[in-house]
């Protein structure tokens, strides 16, 4: 039998297909040529049912939806206080890409904009491998298939990230970057062009609501206090 849930979600898709406000991103040429008539909508409960509708197949860069899953992993490599010392969890009342940082902590205000994320993923490990390596095994493990990088974008991405670099070397300068603004700002880049649907999003979403257990899988992808500080920082 149907699942009422199929039914609605491609009400969804059917009763927004008309809506043509916003822009694509014009800043990075990659991402002002992608198309604004493709959409696509899921939903994965956790226990692992996925619901899909619209062009849920077409791959896409995940970008700024890295930055809670790159945060999770500084969480399980360092512990939350040691990422507090480098990264604060206030919010920031500002644009994601602004060129500032807390005068009173000289950190970033949080994770989830670009100065927060960058310094984030400077604090990933990357004895054995490479910290965007890292992020892609992560990714894989919360999608349950092999993610890769769309190196069109990162290299659209990197060739306009100016802003970026000058947020990392902002950072440096404060001693809030724990590695040099040039390998940091690479990583945090080719983080964001990991290439994902939005089956994949749902089910990454739905680790994070099942207290890090992959529910298609049941792997224990990260820890339960890791999850609940992710979900904290993004609800605030």
């Amino acid at each position: 039998m149907r699942s009422p849930i199929l039914d609605y979600l491609d009400t969804v898709i059917e009763e927004t297909a008309h809506v043509g406000s916003g822009d694509v991103a014009g800043y990075i040429s990659e991402l002002a040529a992608a198309d604004p008539d493709r959409v696509a909508i899921a939903l994965c409960t956790v226990n692992g049912t996925v619901y899909s509708s619209g062009d849920v197949d077409h791959r896409f860069s995940i970008q700024s939806m890295s930055k809670p899953f790159a945060y999770a992993l500084a969480i399980e490599d360092h512990g939350l206080g040691a990422v507090l010392d480098n990264v604060g969890v206030e919010p920031s009342g500002e644009a994601f890409n602004e060129l500032s940082l807390d005068p009173e902590t000289g950190k970033p205000r949080n994770p989830m904009i670009n100065a927060g994320a960058i310094a984030t993923h400077a604090l990933l490990k990357s004895d054995e491998e490479s910290s965007v390596e890292r992020m892609l095994e992560l990714f894989s493990q919360l999608t349950g298939r092999q993610i890769d990088i769309e190196e069109a974008v990162a290299s659209s991405e990197l060739g306009a990230g100016d802003r970026n670099l000058g947020l990392a070397h902002l950072l440096r300068a404060a001693g809030a970057l724990a590695q040099e603004p040039g390998p940091a700002v690479e990583g945090y880049i080719r983080q964001c062009a990991a290439s994902v649907t939005v089956r994949d999003l749902a089910l990454m979403a739905a680790t994070l609501a099942n207290a890090g257990v992959q529910p298609e899988t049941g792997e224990q992808v990260l820890r339960r206090q890791t999850t609940r500080q992710v979900l904290s920082v993004m609800a605030s």
